[in-house]
């Protein structure tokens, strides 16, 4: 019965060879692994069990920390919001979560609740994002109010906002804020984010966050993993389901906004926007069918989506198709779809199986 079902095929492998990456560009570093948003689509439990040679995971939200504790996972568990109210602090404690604390009214949370039990914290310093932090002027006092708490601090952190642009100098500039903030007490220091981590070298701190990059994914608005040597963990497939013989001048789907050239071979294949497909995909956004490209036509529907199979005459129905991972980089789907491959792998329905599948040794590192 699922034989024709979409599934997403997600690749151990290919996980544990792009963690390795991390270590190739941050040698020195720690690792918190960021599997937050459900592991970008892949499964944060998986990914937990996984990526356990990690020396942390870094999630969203305490709720994302309790789920992977309930999961088994034992490793250190940031929180990058840090907790809304007491109802969430006290959770983090319970659940020997680490905490970023980004604002006043959570340091203001930490006596009423802990009860003799202090969480440890990470401070968050906005260095130019201007998304969450403490402002820089501010730091000092708070990191003086939580020693004379008996607060453990476990260092400071920040997020670059232009990593993506390995030009842009205001990477360099908020890692240097950061680092004078560090002072002479030299607290331990996280920085680098995908990017950060490979293009910028001030970033590679004592820990780093990987997400994207962990994916297979490359955090750059050019190129793809491939070109830094990763792997995509998740391949997202579907099946050929019909082949319309159609005369030249026929309509093809929704608004008819296709016309036929001539007469040709027009398939379909069961992936829609149900399933995650994007909505906005442009004619001639690739797919994969029987190791040929061939380009979509006429509109993404709810369950479907129309290829040209002119490319490819001979494939036949249940044909495998490749919406984008092995053989089709995701980076290249999202640019179709005027989007970026963060929203495409966090957008993958849950009626789309997921499935493990080893791909053996991954390629080696260029």
């Amino acid at each position: 019965m699922s034989g024709f079902t979409p599934r997403a095929l997600l690749d151990p492998d290919a996980f544990r060879h792009n963690l390795a990456q991390v270590r190739r560009y941050a040698p020195t570093s720690r690792v918190w692994a960021v599997i937050k948003a459900n592991a970008y689509g892949h499964g944060a439990e998986w990914a937990a069990a996984v990526l356990n040679a990690a020396e942390g995971f870094a999630v969203a939200r305490t709720d994302e920390g309790a789920r992977l504790r309930r999961a088994g996972a034992s490793r250190p568990i940031l929180v990058l919001e840090g907790p809304v109210d007491t109802d969430e602090l006290e959770a983090a404690v319970e659940l020997d979560l680490t905490l970023a604390l980004h604002r006043w009214g959570q340091v203001e949370l930490l006596p009423a609740v802990v009860r003799g039990r202090l969480p440890k914290v990470w401070i968050k310093v906005d260095t130019g994002m201007h998304r969450l932090g403490f402002p820089p002027e501010r730091v000092p006092a708070v990191l003086d109010h939580l020693i004379g708490s008996g607060v453990p601090i476990a260092g400071l952190l920040t997020h670059l906002a232009n990593a993506d642009v390995p030009e842009d100098p205001r990477s360099a500039e908020q890692c240097e804020q950061l680092r004078r903030l560090a002072g002479a007490a030299r607290w331990p220091l996280s920085i680098g984010n995908s990017a950060g981590l490979i293009a910028v070298p001030a970033a590679r701190s004592d820990w780093v966050r990987p997400g994207i990059m962990l994916y297979g994914v490359s955090p750059f608005a050019t190129g793809t993993g491939a070109d830094l040597g990763l792997v995509p963990v998740m391949t997202l497939q579907g099946r050929l389901i019909a082949i319309q013989q159609l005369r030249r001048g026929a309509a093809v789907g929704y608004g008819g906004t296709y016309i036929c050239p001539e007469d040709m071979p027009v398939g379909v294949v069961n992936v829609g926007y149900g399933d995650g497909y994007p909505r906005h995909a442009v004619p001639g956004t690739p797919v994969l069918i029987a190791g040929r490209r061939v380009p979509l036509i006429g509109r993404v529907s709810m369950d479907m989506i129309h290829v040209d199979l002119r490319p490819c005459p001979q494939a036949a129905v249940g044909e495998l198709a490749t919406l984008w991972g092995s053989g089709l980089p995701v980076e290249e789907v999202a640019a179709c779809a005027g989007t970026i491959p963060y929203e495409l792998l966090c957008r993958v329905a849950p009626r789309v199986r997921l499935e493990v599948r080893s791909s053996g040794p991954a390629p080696s590192a260029p």
